[in-house]
């Protein structure tokens, strides 16, 4: 008998306990690890980076009130009223590609265990903590594993094993473990717009021999990316993804394919663009930051992005949804308000083209050329 569920069943975000990437570091004591964390952290700053650690702290009263204390160099401080639980905190760390955990407060999906004498007991105690060790950090470099190590996790010995000095090495593990994780990209093809001042489909419109929507998803899928098109209507096509998010126009588009795969990023392609090429197309991916919540073209004459000519990576999903929640459907508000990639093209190559006589004059170009 097939279970009865109340809630419809989403497509979900693969996330580990805290982050969508995360590792923790225990074995030895919390100044340690800190300092570890902070030198590891300046070999990596191309990447968003957090270090998630319990207070140290006593006898500290509840806060009644939350306070958020503002640098303009961008240093923020929180002191929070609010209880810890990991579905809140997935939301605050969704922007970040790693988080560093101390492992002697919280658990986290994977591990590095450093190896101290000094700190046997404190292992022994979170020895269940230890089921995805990623590598082993040695405090000293003729120190052995524990009996109980070697017992419960026979092959602990064939980890990779680094000394507390090997600050590169182990950095450079850490950003393999980075890059093991950055999400996939899929196409995304705008279909199905209203088209008021064309007077007929835009998406239908022939500038090379076939429908301009065709042309399009071969533009992404001549990059090896699986490519879909959005449409408002209900569909059961393999390769179209049907607007879950009623009359908010690409807005919508965008949010529905998250929903479909929040692990992927998503290359967006309007059909109003003829002047977009595949050189453009692999441009676009050649500059690719999966650090920053999107990568986008804009026009170098022109003031703001392009927010249908954009690769939008799986944090830009969660502001998307915070930006409607406050009214806001407008994907390229969202852009110019987060830290995005922007590659600048010549403004010609991203020509809206909206009426009868534009095309008209786009297509003798296209003809032309």
């Amino acid at each position: 008998m097939k279970k009865h569920s109340k809630h419809t069943n989403l497509e979900r975000r693969n996330n580990d306990n805290f982050a969508p990437n995360e590792i923790a570091i225990l074995g030895t004591n919390c100044n340690t690890i800190s300092e570890l964390v902070k030198e590891v952290s300046a070999k990596l700053s191309q990447y968003k980076l957090g270090y998630f650690d319990a207070s140290h702290a006593k006898n500290v009263d509840k806060n009644r009130l939350s306070e958020f204390v503002f640098h303009h160099e961008g240093n923020l401080q929180i002191t929070s009223s609010g209880i810890i639980n990991k579905f809140q905190q997935r939301i605050g760390f969704a922007q970040l590609d790693y988080l560093f955990i101390n492992g002697n407060h919280y658990q986290g999906a994977k591990q590095i265990l450093i190896l101290d004498e000094t700190k046997e007991a404190s292992v022994l105690k979170r020895l269940a903590q230890l089921d995805n060790i990623q590598f082993v950090i040695k405090l000293k470099k003729d120190i052995q594993f524990f009996d109980f190590l070697v017992d419960t996790y026979p092959n602990i010995k064939n980890k990779r094993c680094y000394t507390i000095d090997e600050v590169d090495k182990i950095a450079n593990h850490i950003d393999h473990l980075i890059q093991e994780k950055i999400a996939p990209v899929k196409g995304l093809v705008l279909v199905g717009g209203k088209s008021t001042r064309m007077g007929t489909d835009k998406s239908k419109l022939n500038y090379f021999g076939k429908p301009q929507k065709e042309f399009a998803k071969e533009l992404l899928e001549n990059n090896n990316l699986k490519t879909f098109y959005s449409v408002q209507s209900d569909s059961e096509k393999e390769n179209e993804i049907s607007d879950k998010f009623y009359n908010l126009g690409p807005f919508g588009g965008i949010c529905s394919a998250f929903q479909k795969d929040l692990n992927a990023a998503w290359f967006v392609l309007a059909t109003d663009v003829p002047f977009v090429s595949a050189k453009i197309v692999q441009l676009l991916l050649q500059h690719r930051n999966p650090s920053k919540v999107a990568t986008a073209i804009k026009g170098k004459n022109k003031e703001f992005v392009e927010p249908l000519i954009t690769i939008y990576e799986p944090k830009a999903y969660p502001i998307l949804l915070q930006y409607l929640a406050q009214g806001y459907s407008c994907p390229r508000k969202m852009l110019i308000n987060s830290d995005v990639e922007i590659v600048e093209i010549e403004d010609d190559f991203i020509r809206n083209i909206n009426t009868p006589e534009e095309f008209e004059i786009a297509k003798k170009e296209i003809t032309n050329n």
